[in-house]
């Protein structure tokens, strides 16, 4: 599945964290945004070296749900990873 490079320069060209928040509320729904927040958020923990099992029981989550941010992590050209090295 590939992102409409309309939406993705709408969301490039909003430099002003409120307004990136309001435009985010507009088009996702409060359960989106909960699953984008907390995929961020493993992902932050995985990468700050929180074991896979410490974050299922902080955020009360299947191990399966972090799979997918480790394999993003343990491949060190994404670009996740060189934004959470920076």
């Amino acid at each position: 599945m590939t992102i409409d490079k309309d939406l993705l320069k709408i969301i490039a060209s909003i430099n002003n964290t409120d307004d990136l928040e309001c435009f985010f509320k507009d088009i996702f729904t409060p359960s989106e945004l909960a699953d984008l927040s907390l995929r961020w958020k493993l992902l932050k923990d995985l990468h700050a070296g929180m074991t896979q099992r410490r974050i299922a029981q902080k955020y009360g989550i299947s191990l399966c749900k972090i799979t997918r941010g480790s394999k993003i992590l343990k491949n060190k050209a994404s670009f996740v990873s060189k934004i959470l090295n920076a």
